[in-house]
């Protein structure tokens, strides 16, 4: 099925053409009928052999109405422009084409219409060349112009067979597997409830889906699917569709809103946008920084801020990069076309496409950098795209990139192996050759975490000369990472030789502890003092601190010279070995071992032994039961 919108000014007889190519008037309001012009969208549809259904959006031509044409010509495959040969191109016709070149839509068919009022050869020639020459500059450019007469019918067999030699040129819609309708129309109907209608785009709909309704959020069930009055169990995208959703009232949808399968599209209230201002011809003036635009999406309208990217204004006529902040979230993917209009006077001012649709944060406007991403997301090409989502995300599955990219499966692949071929990308953790089961990230964001990372240890190791590195905890929060992209982006540093994460600290690979020289002989006569072993009395916690300071003792303790079994006890590497075989070899024969037993085979007192069997058991090498200790394996 295709898709067509009527575009034109008020009073040219659009929906009289549409009365006559469908046999449906599609003015459906009682007051559009009294004052025979449309005011909201009107639909119809007729068979056109070699092409199926084809359905039509009819659009208000008035100038009081044009917010609510925008609403309508979102997705569409062509448009029929109606002119009236009586009058000619008309202020509304040029801002209707104006509009229908800034949402790109290149294929239509211009009708000529109401050619039986018009006598005047020469007039017709004269109005056809006009129409042409506007059309030079536009998508539209070389698109046929038929005359017609919706009262008598002469024309119509050749308009439908120019509309045919459109449509049948148009590549059919792909299935992306990720349905959305942006909703332009919300009724209820007596015994179905709510029901809402637009062209389905970016994926298949199917009977009893659950659905999500955007930006809100509800979730909803469809209950029913038609397309030209016909109950379907499938809908493919590119249809016009009326969807019977159960879950939601009437009054909870509203048009703009996007039915979309669930958690394949986010709302946002920041686009990053390629824009076109329109020519002073328009009437328009140069575009500055934060001024407040209307915004047309989809069927979504909205107000907005613009802040200017790479520059302060946008001339009449000239393109640029825009970040867009709404005042109301919408839901819509990068590709989609908009509209931008001034709220007072109410006037057509430009358009464009969304590049990123889920910006992170507000741009600075003078950032050259942003400016060059938006240009490389701008080509469409699929590994761009990809590599425009790592950078957004940080640390990412390959799935969550992929989506965010609005990739189909299909390109997935593809744009990784270009990305990973000129090494843009970088693997983190157990990177398999289709991406699965690992993170990845942007080649910068290694190099800038590595480079950081050295900085913050390097500034900790200078003021903390015999401390054995960083917490890795204060590391964390230095970084400013998430956990899972902390850990990844840690673990590829030290693969690189950078740091070295040693579980509760970090340093840097080149960091070692080094006393001064009258550190190392208080070290020396402190650890000479050890050297009696437990046949002796040995340096309590107090005293060792006092011989060479807390900050030596600290050193030592994570040096593992010297081993702390409790607040008080300390015993030197040698000793802690000692005990704990002592402890193996008479558990591994007996089954458990006391405190005196082990004070027994140590020779030494209670007050080492005690210290040495809690000490066990808080690292959990042994547990205690009553007065005995049994062995069991290390937690870590």
């Amino acid at each position: 099925m295709a898709v067509i919108c009527t575009a034109g000014h008020v009073d040219h007889g659009k929906s009289t053409l549409v009365q006559a190519l469908t046999g449906t008037h599609p003015d459906r309001l009682k007051e559009e009928r009294e004052r025979e012009m449309t005011i909201d969208l009107g639909f119809a549809w007729f068979e056109l052999p070699g092409i199926g259904p084809v359905g039509i959006v009819d659009v208000p031509g008035h100038r009081d109405f044009i917010e609510n044409m925008l609403a309508g010509v979102g997705g569409v495959d062509a448009a029929l422009f109606v002119i009236a040969a009586d009058e000619g191109l008309m202020p509304q016709t040029r801002e209707h084409l104006a509009i229908l070149d800034l949402l790109g839509v290149a294929a239509g068919v211009v009708a000529l219409a109401k050619c039986d009022t018009v006598q005047d050869p020469d007039w017709l020639a004269l109005v056809t060349a006009e129409i042409h020459e506007a059309l030079l500059p536009t998508a539209l450019s070389g698109a046929a112009v038929i005359p017609v007469s919706a009262l008598t019918g002469a024309g119509i067999p050749q308009l439908l067979e120019a509309l045919q030699r459109v449509l049948a040129q148009k590549p059919a819609r792909v299935d992306a597997g990720r349905a959305r309708l942006p909703v332009d129309r919300v009724f209820t109907l007596p015994g179905f409830g709510t029901v809402v209608t637009g062209t389905l785009l970016g994926g298949s709909l199917e009977l009893g889906a659950e659905v999500s309704v955007l930006p809100a959020g509800l979730r909803a069930r469809v209950r029913g699917l038609q397309t030209h009055r016909e109950a379907l169990p499938v809908v493919r995208p590119g249809n016009r569709v009326a969807v019977n959703l159960s879950g939601v009232a009437t009054t909870q949808v509203r048009r703009g809103d996007v039915v979309a399968q669930p958690d394949t599209l986010l709302p946002t209230r920041l686009l990053d946008v390629q824009y076109r201002h329109l020519p002073e011809g328009h009437g328009t003036r140069a575009l500055r920084h934060n001024t407040q635009v209307k915004l047309f999406v989809g069927a979504a309208e909205v107000l907005a801020r613009v802040r200017c990217l790479g520059m302060r204004q946008i001339v009449p006529g000239e393109s640029g990069w825009l970040q867009l902040v709404l005042r109301q979230p919408v839901a819509v993917t990068a590709g989609d076309r908009f509209i931008l209009r001034l709220p007072s006077p109410s006037t057509t001012i430009g358009g464009g496409v969304v590049v990123d649709a889920q910006p992170r944060r507000l741009h600075r406007s003078s950032d050259a950098a942003v400016v060059v991403r938006l240009a490389a997301l701008a080509t469409s090409e699929p590994a761009e795209l990809l590599l425009a989502a790592v950078r957004t995300l940080g640390v990412c599955e390959l799935a969550e990139a992929a989506q965010r990219a609005g990739l189909a499966p299909e390109q997935v692949l593809p744009a990784l192996q270009a990305l990973t071929a000129r090494a843009a990308l970088l693997p983190l953790g157990s990177a398999q050759p289709d991406g699965a089961a690992a993170l990845w990230a942007a080649v910068e964001l290694g190099q800038q975490f590595g480079e950081r990372a050295a900085r913050e240890l390097n500034d900790f190791h200078a003021a903390y000369p015999l401390r054995s590195g960083m917490p890795r905890e204060e590391l964390k929060s230095r970084m400013g990472q998430t956990v899972r992209a902390f850990n990844a982006l840690l673990e590829h540093a030290g693969a690189q030789g950078l740091v070295v994460d040693e579980r509760s600290t970090v340093r840097l690979a080149s960091h070692s502890v080094r006393f001064t020289a009258q550190q190392q002989a208080q070290v020396e006569a402190l650890l000479a003092r050890f050297a009696v072993g437990l046949a002796g009395t040995l340096p309590s916690r107090k005293e060792s601190a006092e011989a060479v300071g807390e900050v030596v003792l600290q050193a030592l303790l994570a040096q593992g010279r010297l081993h702390a079994l409790s607040a008080e006890v300390l015993v030197p590497d040698a000793v802690y070995a000692q005990m704990l075989q002592a402890v193996r070899q008479e558990t591994g024969a007996l089954g458990s071992i006391t405190v005196a037993a082990l004070r027994d085979k140590l020779q030494t007192s209670r007050k080492y032994a005690l210290a040495m069997l809690e000490h066990l058991d808080a690292r959990g090498i042994t547990q205690r039961r009553g007065d005995e200790r049994v062995l069991r394996e290390p937690r870590s």
